[in-house]
């Protein structure tokens, strides 16, 4: 078969590239290899109405919960919902080619969904890239048990059930404790008009499966990026994969 040539686009290409790895001088061979990938990958972004690039942890159980987000958004009509992970690798020993990979397809890709359930692992650094221009304005995060924790953020069901999970979990807390705090929190839920009960927080707690009962502990820097998300409309909190399936209809 012979060699289909470079893409139309390639300079826009290797300009991301290029961003990349910070201007560093490539080989012929690492050009070739870095634009066969773009001729195999991106047409795949071109062609639909919306392609959905979808970031988070590739390890099980996380990686059901993207496999939920990535199932959701194909149900939409004329869209392209991808993993890195599903494409295949770029052979090149020299250069660091998760970051190539990243670039290229964030760049290319109209919409960025990325899901955290911890404050370490890889997706951490996908978050410090997507929080930052060029890629913010077309992303939206997806944080398991996130709440900015003052009473008149909790305006959603689902921010109110990620406050109680660090309460309802929190085995440093005794009975008599959790019940005031899970009381508060259904009060300051009552006063933003959202009907939870306590008994229905708890059994919406109960209900999680034994991967989801330990509630996530973000560290400050990332409640602070997820916080600038949130205050430009671009983050949706759940907590379990039914909440989860519905939010994800949240995303644009």
């Amino acid at each position: 078969m012979s060699d289909p040539g470079p893409p139309p686009n390639a300079a826009e290409i290797m300009e991301s590239v290029d961003d990349a790895l910070q201007g560093l001088e490539l080989e012929p061979h690492e050009t070739s290899e870095i634009l066969g990938f773009a001729n195999r990958e991106l047409p795949h972004l071109h062609t639909p109405e919306e392609s959905y690039f979808v970031l988070g942890s590739y390890r099980d159980p996380y990686l059901r919960r993207l496999r939920i987000v990535q199932n959701e958004l194909d149900k939409r009509l004329g869209t392209y919902a991808f993993l890195m992970a599903d494409l295949p690798e770029l052979d090149i020993d020299r250069l660091p080619v998760f970051r190539i990979r990243f670039n290229v397809l964030a760049t290319h890709a109209d919409t960025i969904v990325a899901v955290y359930e911890q404050d370490a692992g890889g997706e951490i650094t996908e978050l410090g890239k997507i929080s930052t221009t060029p890629y913010f304005d077309k992303s939206y995060v997806l944080p398991r048990d996130y709440a900015w924790m003052t009473k008149r953020n909790l305006t959603t069901e689902a921010a109110v059930v990620a406050a109680a999970a660090s309460v309802y979990f929190n085995d440093d807390l005794d009975d008599s404790t959790t019940e005031e705090e899970l009381d508060s929190l259904v009060t300051a839920a009552s006063n933003n008009d959202i009907t939870l009960t306590k008994a229905d927080v708890i059994e919406r707690l109960e209900d999680r499966e034994d991967s989801e009962r330990a509630p996530v502990s973000y560290s400050w820097v990332h409640l602070n990026e997820f916080r600038i998300f949130e205050l430009h409309g671009q983050c949706f909190a759940w907590s379990c994969p039914d909440d989860l399936r519905d939010i994800v209809g949240e995303v644009p």
